[in-house]
């Protein structure tokens, strides 16, 4: 996997996730990669610094240090870090439950047929729709290799009671 800093035409930057950097260069040519801010697909890569592991780190990556406070937050609200951060947090909940209900009321609901349907529409046996399902890590790892593009549906703490 291969993260990405990642930069609109209305300069927003957001990070993502890809299989491999031909997956990135093939989801932007299909215009599938968008910035969560505005949704403007003109999306380019950012300049980020590469992570680099010594010997004695081997798999053990240190991951960048995180901006400090003063460099990202408002002066008004550093003295409240904690409340700004979970005002983030519940906006960041909000936008994952409605996206999420967005796809199960725009979606099929296949359920364990998910990777067969995923198959057949992908290679032209059936019409493409928008579908949702479950499967397997191994399922969806099958998936991803064959190039069919899936991701897991959001999950929040309230929807695993």
């Amino acid at each position: 996997m291969i993260r990405y800093a990642l930069r609109c035409d209305r300069s927003h930057d957001f990070e993502s996730w890809f299989q491999s950097s031909a997956a990135y260069d093939q989801q932007v040519k299909r215009k599938l990669v968008t910035c969560p801010i505005c949704g403007s697909a003109k999306v380019d890569k950012a300049i980020m610094a590469p992570r680099i592991v010594g010997k004695k780190g081997r798999g053990r990556a240190t991951p960048p240090p995180e901006p400090t406070a003063t460099a990202t937050v408002p002066q008004a609200a550093q003295s409240a870090p904690t409340s700004l951060l979970m005002a983030q947090e519940r906006e960041l909940r909000a936008k994952l439950k409605e996206l999420r209900d967005h796809i199960v009321k725009n979606a099929d609901n296949v359920g364990e047929r998910f990777a067969t349907e995923a198959r057949a529409m992908h290679y032209g046996d059936k019409e493409h729709r928008p579908i949702y399902g479950e499967a397997s890590p191994d399922q969806a790892k099958s998936l991803i290799d064959e190039g069919i593009e899936v991701s897991p549906l959001p999950t929040l703490p309230e929807d695993r009671n």
